[in-house]
């Protein structure tokens, strides 16, 4: 039985490094845009998520800035705010009004959004540590499969480094990638249509996600502590049965 109990709480402890070590892999990876429960779809609304890690061993981040293309014809940006950073929105005429699914004419697009840090704040400097920004948006063009986000980040020691080369349809990852979102099909369900309803479930599902995972860690230390405690108690036991043993085995040789 104890054996059982130890050998769980070394798989147990093992699982937690792993996932440690696979977590710290991906923060340090590159600048990347990420989409927590339904996917976009085409001509709706959602929320993306940019996430920035740091890579600079002696300088922390304090600038990030996502560009965003025209042809998107993205009307509609809100950015969440974020305690130490100041969030800017950019709006840009475009060449030619494009109409949107829902049949509104745009004649000015969201072109550039930013997040400059406040003194005293920024991403430290090293690979532990990363930042998401956070943005809803829409309407998403109904044309377009997926969405590109070309990105800037700016380290405090003046080095500016651009994440901005297109995925190749070989899927062959470049050095510095765009960040990207894809956009499903629309499902005619009301799902992605209506304004803010993908960008609600989308921040309900991340803080649940977040929850969980919280949860997990605390259950997966919990368990190993208390297997810890069983092995304890066991050993105990043991050594007190063979402290009878001896005593009585001295008893009746005397």
């Amino acid at each position: 039985m104890s054996k059982h109990v130890f050998k769980r709480a070394g798989f147990l402890a093992a699982t937690v490094g792993i996932t440690g070590l696979l977590s710290a892999g991906i923060a340090s990876a590159h600048v990347t845009a990420n989409v927590y429960g339904p996917q976009p779809e085409k001509g709706g609304y959602g929320s993306i998520f940019f996430r920035v890690p740091n890579e600079e061993k002696d300088a922390g981040t304090v600038k990030v800035e996502v560009t965003i293309k025209p042809e998107y014809a993205l009307s509609s940006v809100r950015t969440k705010p974020i305690p130490g950073w100041k969030a800017e929105v950019v709006k840009s005429k475009l060449p030619a009004p494009v109409t949107t699914a829902s049949g509104t004419q745009i004649t000015e697009a969201v072109t550039k959004v930013s997040w400059t840090a406040e003194p005293g704040t920024k991403i430290a400097a090293g690979s532990s540590e990363f930042q998401e920004f956070q943005i809803s948006a829409g309407q998403f063009p109904t044309t377009i499969d997926a969405l590109e986000f070309p990105a800037t980040q700016t380290y405090e020691n003046g080095k500016v480094v651009n994440w901005d080369q297109p995925t190749p349809a070989s899927g062959e990852e470049p050095e510095h990638p765009a960040p990207s979102v894809k956009l499903a099909e629309k499902s005619g369900d009301g799902h992605g249509g209506g304004h803010g309803s993908n960008a609600k479930a989308a921040e309900e599902s991340h803080a649940s996600s977040s929850s969980d995972n919280t949860a997990r860690w605390l259950g997966g230390a919990g368990l190993a502590v208390g297997a810890l405690g069983l092995g304890v108690g066991a050993g105990a036991t043991l050594r007190a049965r063979r402290a009878t043993a001896t005593a009585k085995n001295t008893e009746g040789t005397e």
